[in-house]
């Protein structure tokens, strides 16, 4: 990475009258006045016209509108979030907040959507956004976020035919934040400035009614969210097919391997990977996050890989299969992985219509109990146990989730309109139940330690029943090992 120069912004109230300042042990002691005048002049017009809106565009103004509704008469002011350092002066790459880019579809740094009530009533929406570098006083080359450092921002101008959004300059709008009067409400933990220029204007609880209708909202997808996560399922089957082809190199390396393996796919079809991926070979499949991915891939082991490839829009699924390294089942594998396929399928059945959210976990959670009572892993009855939660020393967790533009979408939902509310047609959660003997649980046979097994698959909830939206990878246990061998060649 070049560090010739790298200079701080200075404040946007003194940007006009101070020179740009250089960073700190530079190369270049200054910027002489002919260096800084030959480079005001001699650039292209780059402005690009005749842009067409993004596909979301009428979909975006219609969950503008719903907000709108819901909040008459008050302003509105939800931020995409600011970069955030990763070490000295390198940062993460940046991921705009959900809200902002589900209201919006743009996704970029310091970016802010106003809805300021309107006379009429209703609100006008303004997107407030950086716009580009200036080529004046320099910005464009000296600045460390200028153009020649980190590339070319849209124009306001460019922002407002892709967005359908009235355009801004966000420099602007913390002062007039500050002056504002009237009830407002600011979506937290994106943005400090905003949130400080608006510290005595708002309320955590009326903030965080804002927060939980933005997550509801999600709750039922259209039919762009739709095929964006039919998209990110289908990249993500590639990148299983990626792995299993490579299980040689990672068996040689480590789950370092595999992890790379997929990021390729994800950075190569899509946005990047929608959640760490977790990539977790032998008895590291019990445990649930596995993201440090640096275990050694043997064959006869077990490899849990849990990942997901998010969009370009940010839509991420979330699909995990549970693979033998060496292609084949053990008997006591296949015994552990066909009873949590038969907890998945019952879980799968539930989801319909009309359902309450929870069938489809008290479906899986059911067989999986069946099947540890069975085994004489736990004592009897089926009832008791359920009832006593017992069987959750070895399942753990929930059997699935809200999925869309998080990977556990509308968190914050209220717990009535989520985990006991009811199916529609339109939603999307994953149906991910598993089994999992840690290394160490000496309630439970020798066989049995390190094995972890899930089977997760991304569902849309139909007019009809469902539809699996990751049917393209195979579940059943003697279908995974043919499509294991049909790739392997």
């Amino acid at each position: 990475m070049s560090d010739e120069l790298n200079p701080a912004v200075p404040d946007e109230a003194t940007e006009a009258e101070e020179p740009i300042k250089q960073r700190k042990n530079g190369l270049y002691p200054g910027v002489s006045d002919e260096l800084a005048e030959n480079m005001r002049s001699g650039w292209a017009d780059t402005e690009l016209r005749d842009l067409a809106p993004i596909p979301q565009a009428a979909d975006t103004a219609r969950r503008r509108a719903a907000l709108s509704a819901r909040f008459p008469g008050e302003r509105l002011v939800i931020p995409a979030g600011n970069l955030k350092t990763r070490s000295n002066d390198t940062e993460y790459a940046f991921r705009a907040a959900t809200e902002y880019a589900y209201l919006t579809g743009d996704q970029t740094e310091d970016g802010v959507l106003v809805l300021e009530p309107a006379t009429g009533g209703g609100h006008d929406a303004t997107i407030y956004l950086l716009p580009r570098s200036d080529r004046e006083n320099g910005e464009f080359w000296l600045s460390g976020q200028g153009e020649l450092w980190v590339g070319r921002r849209h124009s306001l101008t460019e922002s407002e035919a892709l967005y359908g959004i009235p355009a801004a300059d966000v420099r602007e709008l913390a002062g007039a934040l500050r002056e504002a009067t009237g009830p407002v409400r600011v979506v937290r933990g994106h943005d400090a400035s905003i949130e400080a220029a608006l510290t005595d204007k708002v309320t955590a609880e009326r903030d965080e009614e804002l927060r939980v209708f933005l997550s509801e909202a999600r709750l039922v997808k259209d039919e762009f969210e739709i095929g964006e996560l039919q998209k990110a399922v289908d990249s993500t089957v590639r990148g299983f097919e990626d792995v299993v082809k490579v299980l040689d190199k990672a068996e040689a390396t480590s789950e370092r391997y595999i992890e790379g393996t997929f990021f390729l796919r994800a950075r190569v079809e899509g946005n990047d990977i929608g959640y760490g991926s977790i990539c977790a070979s032998g008895a590291h499949a019990c445990t649930l996050h596995w993201v440090r991915n640096d275990g050694p891939v043997r064959s006869g082991d077990l490899l849990l890989l849990d990942a997901g490839v998010e969009t370009h829009s940010l839509y991420t699924a979330d699909v995990t299969r549970t693979l033998p390294v060496d292609g084949t089942y053990t008997d006591l594998q296949r015994k552990v992985y066909d009873a949590v396929y038969e907890a998945q399928e019952a879980g799968i059945a539930a989801v319909k219509p009309g359902a309450k959210f929870r069938d489809f976990h008290d479906a899986s959670q059911r067989v999986l109990t069946e099947k540890l009572v069975e085994w004489g892993l736990v004592e009897g009855p089926v009832e008791r146990v359920l009832e006593l939660g017992l069987q959750r020393r070895w399942t753990l967790h929930g059997t699935g989730h809200m999925l869309g533009m998080d990977v556990h979408d509308c968190a914050v939902a209220r717990t009535e309109a989520y985990v006991d509310g009811t199916l529609e047609p339109g939603m999307v959660l994953t149906v991910e139940p598993g089994l999992y003997f840690q290394a160490d649980d000496l309630t439970v046979p020798e066989e049995y330690r390190g094995t972890g097994v899930r089977i997760e698959d991304d569902i849309l909830v139909t007019a009809d029943g469902n539809r699996n939206l990751s049917a393209g990878l195979p579940r059943r246990s003697e279908d995974v090992e043919a499509w294991m061998a049909s790739l392997k060649g």
